[in-house]
Protein backbone atom coordinates (compact mmCIF):
# COMPACT_ATOMS: atom_id res chain seq x y z
CA UNK A 1 0.00 0.00 0.00
CA UNK A 2 0.98 3.59 -0.54
CA UNK A 3 1.41 5.85 2.53
CA UNK A 4 -1.84 7.66 1.70
CA UNK A 5 -3.72 4.41 1.41
CA UNK A 6 -2.39 3.27 4.80
CA UNK A 7 -3.73 6.44 6.43
CA UNK A 8 -7.13 5.97 4.81
CA UNK A 9 -7.22 2.32 5.84
CA UNK A 10 -6.49 3.11 9.49
CA UNK A 11 -9.04 5.93 9.47
CA UNK A 12 -11.67 3.56 8.08
CA UNK A 13 -10.70 0.91 10.64
CA UNK A 14 -10.96 3.48 13.41
CA UNK A 15 -14.43 4.53 12.25
CA UNK A 16 -15.59 0.91 12.14
CA UNK A 17 -14.25 0.28 15.66
CA UNK A 18 -15.89 3.50 16.84
CA UNK A 19 -19.27 2.44 15.46
CA UNK A 20 -18.96 -1.05 16.95
CA UNK A 21 -18.06 0.33 20.37
CA UNK A 22 -21.00 2.75 20.35
CA UNK A 23 -23.33 -0.05 19.25
CA UNK A 24 -22.01 -2.27 22.05
CA UNK A 25 -22.49 0.44 24.67
CA UNK A 26 -26.04 1.10 23.45
CA UNK A 27 -26.77 -2.62 23.60
CA UNK A 28 -25.51 -2.82 27.18
CA UNK A 29 -27.58 0.20 28.16
CA UNK A 30 -30.64 -1.54 26.73
CA UNK A 31 -29.88 -4.65 28.81
CA UNK A 32 -29.61 -2.45 31.92
CA UNK A 33 -33.05 -0.86 31.47
CA UNK A 34 -34.69 -4.04 30.16
CA UNK A 35 -37.07 -5.40 32.77
CA UNK A 36 -37.71 -2.00 34.32
CA UNK A 37 -40.32 0.70 33.89
CA UNK A 38 -37.72 2.66 31.90
CA UNK A 39 -38.70 0.63 28.84
CA UNK A 40 -42.10 2.31 28.76
CA UNK A 41 -40.45 5.71 29.26
CA UNK A 42 -38.10 5.08 26.34
CA UNK A 43 -41.13 4.32 24.18
CA UNK A 44 -42.67 7.62 25.25
CA UNK A 45 -39.49 9.51 24.36
CA UNK A 46 -39.46 7.78 20.97
CA UNK A 47 -43.00 9.01 20.33
CA UNK A 48 -42.00 12.57 21.24
CA UNK A 49 -39.02 12.45 18.87
CA UNK A 50 -41.22 11.06 16.09
CA UNK A 51 -43.74 13.88 16.59
CA UNK A 52 -40.89 16.41 16.54
CA UNK A 53 -39.59 15.00 13.25
CA UNK A 54 -42.97 14.99 11.51
CA UNK A 55 -43.84 18.48 12.79
CA UNK A 56 -40.59 19.75 11.27
CA UNK A 57 -41.18 17.86 8.03
CA UNK A 58 -44.72 19.17 7.55
CA UNK A 59 -43.98 22.67 8.86
CA UNK A 60 -46.29 22.55 11.89
CA UNK A 61 -44.63 25.46 13.64
CA UNK A 62 -46.58 25.53 16.90
CA UNK A 63 -46.21 21.81 17.46
CA UNK A 64 -42.59 21.99 16.38
CA UNK A 65 -41.92 24.74 18.93
CA UNK A 66 -43.50 22.69 21.73
CA UNK A 67 -41.51 19.59 20.75
CA UNK A 68 -38.30 21.64 20.49
CA UNK A 69 -38.77 22.88 24.03
CA UNK A 70 -39.49 19.35 25.22
CA UNK A 71 -36.31 18.05 23.57
CA UNK A 72 -34.22 21.01 24.79
CA UNK A 73 -35.08 20.40 28.43
CA UNK A 74 -35.41 16.66 27.95
CA UNK A 75 -31.91 15.83 29.20
CA UNK A 76 -32.65 17.14 32.68
CA UNK A 77 -36.00 15.36 32.67
CA UNK A 78 -34.33 12.10 31.62
CA UNK A 79 -31.84 12.33 34.49
CA UNK A 80 -34.71 12.80 36.95
CA UNK A 81 -37.00 10.16 35.44
CA UNK A 82 -34.32 7.53 34.98
CA UNK A 83 -32.65 8.13 38.35
CA UNK A 84 -33.27 4.57 39.67
CA UNK A 85 -32.00 2.98 36.45
CA UNK A 86 -28.95 5.26 36.31
CA UNK A 87 -28.15 4.39 39.91
CA UNK A 88 -28.48 0.70 39.16
CA UNK A 89 -26.22 1.01 36.10
CA UNK A 90 -23.55 2.82 38.11
CA UNK A 91 -23.76 0.19 40.85
CA UNK A 92 -23.29 -2.58 38.29
CA UNK A 93 -20.41 -0.68 36.71
CA UNK A 94 -18.78 -0.35 40.14
CA UNK A 95 -19.12 -4.09 40.69
CA UNK A 96 -17.81 -4.84 37.22
CA UNK A 97 -21.05 -6.54 36.24
CA UNK A 98 -22.35 -4.29 33.51
CA UNK A 99 -20.41 -6.13 30.81
CA UNK A 100 -21.29 -9.59 32.02
CA UNK A 101 -24.03 -11.63 30.45
CA UNK A 102 -27.04 -12.30 32.60
CA UNK A 103 -28.16 -15.89 32.90
CA UNK A 104 -31.68 -17.23 32.40
CA UNK A 105 -33.12 -19.34 35.22
CA UNK A 106 -33.39 -23.02 34.34
CA UNK A 107 -36.80 -24.57 33.98
CA UNK A 108 -35.93 -27.11 36.67
CA UNK A 109 -35.70 -24.30 39.23
CA UNK A 110 -38.91 -22.78 37.89
CA UNK A 111 -40.75 -26.09 38.27
CA UNK A 112 -39.58 -26.33 41.89
CA UNK A 113 -40.78 -22.78 42.52
CA UNK A 114 -44.16 -23.55 40.95
CA UNK A 115 -44.55 -26.64 43.13
CA UNK A 116 -43.68 -24.66 46.26
CA UNK A 117 -46.14 -21.89 45.36
CA UNK A 118 -48.91 -24.36 44.55
CA UNK A 119 -48.50 -26.26 47.83
CA UNK A 120 -48.34 -23.12 49.96
CA UNK A 121 -51.35 -21.51 48.24
CA UNK A 122 -53.38 -24.71 48.59
CA UNK A 123 -52.47 -24.92 52.28
CA UNK A 124 -53.39 -21.28 52.96
CA UNK A 125 -56.60 -21.43 50.95
CA UNK A 126 -57.80 -24.46 52.89
CA UNK A 127 -57.20 -22.68 56.20
CA UNK A 128 -58.32 -19.24 54.93
CA UNK A 129 -54.96 -17.58 55.51
CA UNK A 130 -54.84 -14.35 53.51
CA UNK A 131 -51.90 -14.04 51.12
CA UNK A 132 -50.64 -11.73 48.39
CA UNK A 133 -47.81 -12.96 46.14
CA UNK A 134 -46.45 -11.02 43.13
CA UNK A 135 -44.10 -12.59 40.59
CA UNK A 136 -41.98 -10.14 38.62
CA UNK A 137 -41.91 -10.50 34.85
CA UNK A 138 -40.33 -8.05 32.37
CA UNK A 139 -41.25 -4.81 34.14
CA UNK A 140 -39.00 -4.26 37.14
CA UNK A 141 -40.51 -3.95 40.61
CA UNK A 142 -37.60 -2.39 42.47
CA UNK A 143 -39.71 0.52 43.69
CA UNK A 144 -42.12 -1.88 45.40
CA UNK A 145 -39.45 -4.29 46.65
CA UNK A 146 -37.78 -1.40 48.46
CA UNK A 147 -40.96 -0.77 50.48
CA UNK A 148 -40.72 -4.21 52.09
CA UNK A 149 -38.26 -6.30 54.08
CA UNK A 150 -35.46 -7.77 51.92
CA UNK A 151 -35.25 -11.54 52.03
CA UNK A 152 -33.47 -12.92 48.93
CA UNK A 153 -34.46 -16.41 50.00
CA UNK A 154 -35.26 -19.58 48.11
CA UNK A 155 -38.94 -20.14 47.33
CA UNK A 156 -40.18 -22.86 49.65
CA UNK A 157 -43.60 -23.91 50.82
CA UNK A 158 -42.67 -23.57 54.48
CA UNK A 159 -41.27 -20.04 54.13
CA UNK A 160 -44.28 -18.73 52.22
CA UNK A 161 -46.71 -20.17 54.74
CA UNK A 162 -44.75 -18.76 57.69
CA UNK A 163 -44.67 -15.29 56.12
CA UNK A 164 -48.47 -15.10 55.89
CA UNK A 165 -49.36 -16.74 59.20
CA UNK A 166 -51.72 -14.28 60.98
CA UNK A 167 -50.00 -11.93 63.44
CA UNK A 168 -46.56 -12.84 62.08
CA UNK A 169 -44.25 -9.81 61.64
CA UNK A 170 -44.33 -10.02 57.82
CA UNK A 171 -47.89 -11.12 57.14
CA UNK A 172 -49.13 -7.64 56.17
CA UNK A 173 -48.30 -6.64 52.63
CA UNK A 174 -47.14 -8.64 49.63
CA UNK A 175 -44.35 -11.08 48.89
CA UNK A 176 -42.51 -10.20 45.67
CA UNK A 177 -40.61 -12.91 43.80
CA UNK A 178 -37.79 -12.34 41.34
CA UNK A 179 -35.49 -14.78 39.53
CA UNK A 180 -36.68 -17.88 41.39
CA UNK A 181 -36.33 -16.34 44.84
CA UNK A 182 -38.33 -14.31 47.33
CA UNK A 183 -36.94 -10.81 46.93
CA UNK A 184 -38.88 -9.16 49.77
CA UNK A 185 -41.90 -9.52 52.04
CA UNK A 186 -44.33 -7.03 53.62
CA UNK A 187 -44.20 -4.91 50.45
CA UNK A 188 -46.73 -2.19 49.72
CA UNK A 189 -48.52 -2.37 46.38
CA UNK A 190 -50.55 0.43 44.76
CA UNK A 191 -54.31 0.09 45.12
CA UNK A 192 -56.40 0.08 41.96
CA UNK A 193 -58.67 3.07 41.44
CA UNK A 194 -60.91 1.20 39.03
CA UNK A 195 -64.48 2.28 39.93
CA UNK A 196 -65.95 -0.94 38.53
CA UNK A 197 -64.28 -3.27 41.04
CA UNK A 198 -66.79 -5.33 42.98
CA UNK A 199 -67.52 -3.93 46.43
CA UNK A 200 -67.07 -7.38 47.94
CA UNK A 201 -63.35 -7.33 47.14
CA UNK A 202 -60.99 -6.21 49.87
CA UNK A 203 -57.62 -4.47 50.01
CA UNK A 204 -55.61 -7.49 48.87
CA UNK A 205 -57.57 -7.79 45.63
CA UNK A 206 -57.40 -4.05 45.00
CA UNK A 207 -53.63 -4.11 45.57
CA UNK A 208 -53.28 -7.09 43.24
CA UNK A 209 -55.25 -5.29 40.53
CA UNK A 210 -53.32 -2.07 41.16
CA UNK A 211 -49.91 -3.66 40.61
CA UNK A 212 -51.19 -5.50 37.52
CA UNK A 213 -52.21 -2.15 36.01
CA UNK A 214 -48.70 -0.66 36.25
CA UNK A 215 -46.52 -3.76 35.70
CA UNK A 216 -46.75 -7.06 33.84
CA UNK A 217 -46.32 -9.16 36.97
CA UNK A 218 -48.59 -12.02 37.97
CA UNK A 219 -50.15 -11.69 41.43
CA UNK A 220 -51.81 -14.45 43.43
CA UNK A 221 -54.42 -13.56 46.07
CA UNK A 222 -55.74 -15.92 48.73
CA UNK A 223 -58.90 -14.55 50.31
CA UNK A 224 -58.94 -14.50 54.09
CA UNK A 225 -62.74 -14.53 54.15
CA UNK A 226 -63.56 -17.25 51.62
CA UNK A 227 -60.28 -19.04 50.96
CA UNK A 228 -60.78 -18.41 47.25
CA UNK A 229 -57.76 -18.14 44.97
CA UNK A 230 -57.52 -15.28 42.47
CA UNK A 231 -54.88 -14.13 40.01
CA UNK A 232 -54.34 -10.71 38.43
CA UNK A 233 -52.44 -10.08 35.22
CA UNK A 234 -52.46 -7.14 32.79
CA UNK A 235 -55.28 -5.42 34.67
CA UNK A 236 -57.55 -8.51 34.66
CA UNK A 237 -58.77 -10.35 37.73
CA UNK A 238 -59.36 -14.11 37.44
CA UNK A 239 -61.35 -15.34 40.44
CA UNK A 240 -62.10 -18.69 42.04
CA UNK A 241 -59.34 -20.58 40.23
CA UNK A 242 -58.89 -24.31 40.54
CA UNK A 243 -55.51 -25.98 40.91
CA UNK A 244 -55.14 -26.78 37.20
CA UNK A 245 -55.71 -23.22 35.96
CA UNK A 246 -53.46 -21.74 38.64
CA UNK A 247 -50.62 -24.09 37.69
CA UNK A 248 -51.07 -23.23 34.01
CA UNK A 249 -50.80 -19.52 34.77
CA UNK A 250 -47.67 -20.05 36.83
CA UNK A 251 -46.10 -22.11 34.07
CA UNK A 252 -46.85 -19.37 31.53
CA UNK A 253 -45.19 -16.87 33.85
CA UNK A 254 -42.13 -18.79 35.01
CA UNK A 255 -41.11 -21.40 32.45
CA UNK A 256 -38.55 -20.08 29.97
CA UNK A 257 -40.14 -21.36 26.79
CA UNK A 258 -43.49 -19.86 27.79
CA UNK A 259 -42.22 -16.36 28.58
CA UNK A 260 -41.56 -15.62 24.93
CA UNK A 261 -45.22 -16.02 24.09
CA UNK A 262 -47.55 -13.06 23.73
CA UNK A 263 -49.92 -11.77 26.33
CA UNK A 264 -52.79 -13.27 24.36
CA UNK A 265 -52.21 -16.40 26.41
CA UNK A 266 -53.89 -14.54 29.24
CA UNK A 267 -57.12 -14.00 27.31
CA UNK A 268 -58.75 -17.13 28.72
CA UNK A 269 -62.39 -17.49 29.46
CA UNK A 270 -63.57 -17.56 33.00
CA UNK A 271 -64.66 -15.09 35.59
CA UNK A 272 -63.04 -11.65 35.41
CA UNK A 273 -63.67 -8.53 37.30
CA UNK A 274 -62.50 -4.97 36.71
Amino acid sequence: MFPGEDVQFFRLLGQVIDILLVAFVIYKLITVIRGTRAVQLVKGITVILAIWFFSSFFGLRTLQYIMTQAVTYGLLAIIIIFQPELRRALEQLGRGRIFTRSSTPENDDAVKSIDAIMKSVKYMAKRRIGALISIENETGMNDYIETGIPMKAAITQELLINVFIPNAPLHDGAVIMRDQEIAAAACYLPLSENPFISKELGTRHRAALGISEVTDCLTIVVSEETGGISVTKNGDLHRDLDEERLRKMLENQLLTEEKTSTTSLWNWGGRKNG
